[in-house]
């Protein structure tokens, strides 16, 4: 049986070793939208430290929706702001220029739902940038007692504002990406819990 998980924005190195592991994983698409959690946001390492991404949702999100009726509120340019902010901290990346045009255009095209938008940036980033070759399936039906909690790992690597902030664990997976590229793949396999 497949291991189930939360599907996050952008999610944390941690989600995705743990991912990283399977072939096959569930990812939770009937449980209701839970307030506070990594679903709508990411946190990056820019110039003045950690900074989090928060996806702006529709007013409703709180009243039990189901996760995948969760809309995005198009009120403010969400994308941009969270574009440039991710150009300004990972734009001296060693990695950046090898995944900047991929992931542009999630910052670009408008999306509806917040499930969708989440699920197309992590099938991009796990299938066609760093070739995991696993398969993601969503859940059938809300089963909490099922669901995988990743430990926080211990992959270390040298990281863009290293020198002034010192290393700072389980960002989101891009600051892995663009530091490492291609080598993120053998630090998510070989990552420990």
């Amino acid at each position: 049986m497949a291991p189930l998980f939360p599907l996050y924005y952008l999610p944390p190195v941690s989600w995705c070793a743990a991912v990283w592991k399977y072939r096959q994983i569930e990812l939770e698409a009937c449980e209701h939208y839970q307030k506070g959690s990594l679903r709508n946001r990411c946190y990056i390492a820019g110039p003045n430290g950690i900074q989090r991404l928060s996806i702006p949702l529709e007013k409703g999100k709180h009243q039990q929706m189901p996760v995948r009726d969760v809309r995005i509120a198009d009120t403010d340019p969400w994308q941009r702001q969270h574009w440039r902010s991710i150009v300004t901290a990972y734009g001296s990346a060693p990695f950046f220029e090898h995944y900047v045009d991929g992931i542009a255009p999630f910052y670009e095209k408008k999306y509806s739902f917040l499930f969708d938008f989440n699920l197309k940036l992590l099938e991009y980033l796990f299938q066609q940038k760093i070739g995991w070759k696993g398969a993601f399936q969503l859940s059938a039906q809300y089963a909490p007692e099922k669901m995988t909690v990743p430990a926080t790992t211990s992959i270390r690597y040298p990281q863009v504002f290293e020198e002034r902030h010192g290393f700072i664990p389980d960002l989101s997976v891009l600051d892995l990406f663009f530091c490492c590229g291609n080598r993120s793949a053998q630090a998510l396999a070989d990552a420990e819990e």
